[in-house]
């Protein structure tokens, strides 16, 4: 376990401070997929149980007022089932920049290492690109494998609403 902190310690080295700031976003942004796929998975489906047996034993299930409130329960629902989704999706837009912000920063490295020895000496600018070179990567695979996710979740979200209308019907919709 410990050989395994020191990889990561070493690999944060290579890459510079802003490999930490993209590794503890990456992470944030898949606590929080993780949190709204045990929602859909388990809580959304409860909720939606719930809501249909209560809408199913009104009496009245016709008239505009019936309506309004079938509309209402479809958008808390609705609300609370896309809930962390725009978080989500500014995370993902986060990463890149983040990337391309150690890229700038590891090649003022590599800048100042050319401006201190003189010369393009390539071991003395190696770990100044390194530096540069891994946090864009680092932001690259965060930013794909939340774009993944984020549809994902988007998709289910909107399935899962057209779930819930068809749960609620009308009764001039059933006849």
């Amino acid at each position: 376990m410990i050989e395994f902190f020191e990889a990561i310690r070493d690999f944060t080295e290579t890459g510079g401070q802003v490999l930490l700031v993209i590794g503890v976003l990456i992470f944030a942004m898949w606590l929080l997929i993780l949190e709204r796929v045990f929602y859909i998975n388990f809580t959304h489906k409860k909720l939606r149980k719930e809501v249909a047996q209560q809408w199913m034993a009104r009496t009245d299930r016709s008239s505009w007022f019936a309506e309004q409130i079938r509309q209402a329960h479809v958008s808390r629902l609705s609300i609370k089932l896309n809930g962390t989704i725009p978080i989500i999706q500014a995370l993902v837009a986060l990463c890149p920049l983040l990337g391309l912000m150690g890229t700038v920063t590891g090649m003022i490295e590599v800048f100042d290492v050319m401006a201190i020895s003189g010369s393009g000496n390539a071991r003395s600018m190696a770990s100044g690109v390194s530096k540069a070179t891994i946090p864009t990567m680092a932001g690259m695979v965060g930013a794909l494998s939340g774009v993944f996710a984020s549809a994902y979740l988007t998709r289910t979200s909107k399935a899962e609403r057209t779930h819930l209308e068809e749960a609620l019907p009308l009764k001039r919709d059933i006849q």
